[in-house]
């Protein structure tokens, strides 16, 4: 069975599994700041028409999986969900006394998920079991 959705003239199916990390890696995503990072997400991907399928936030790196219209392009998509959540992120948690509003790298890791859906999924879910045993991870 196949999850399509249409839009005017295009039927398409656009998920992707995307890792960004904190500046300088730094062990930031915790308590507080991880839970309301989690519902920022969840509200910027509600204004734009993005799905958020799947995300977990570990103290140093995001791993989410999202699906959203091609007329979006991934690149846009990325900056506006990063930038966005570092402007409300900084707003509430951090010290203005710090200078800028930069909580995430530039960069970003991105992989079109197509058919392996469940099995990106079960791999976001499951990060801090697979970061403590790397060894457990079955991808066949």
């Amino acid at each position: 069975m196949r999850d399509w959705q249409t839009v005017a003239h295009v039927r398409w199916q656009c998920k992707y599994h995307i890792v960004w990390v904190p500046k300088y890696r730094r062990k930031a995503l915790y308590g507080r700041l991880r839970r309301r990072f989690g519902q920022i997400l969840k509200e910027l991907c509600r204004q734009r028409g993005i799905e958020l399928l799947e995300g977990h936030a570990m103290v140093d790196h995001l791993h989410v999986c999202l699906s959203f219209p091609p007329r979006y392009s991934i690149a846009n998509v990325v900056g506006f969900l990063k930038g966005k959540s570092a402007i409300r992120l900084h707003r509430e948690f951090i010290d203005n006394k710090t200078g800028g509003k930069h909580f995430c790298f530039r960069g970003y890791y991105v992989s079109t998920v197509g058919l392996d859906e469940k099995k990106v999924r079960e791999y976001t879910r499951n990060q801090e079991k697979l970061d403590k045993d790397p060894m457990d991870l079955d991808f066949e």
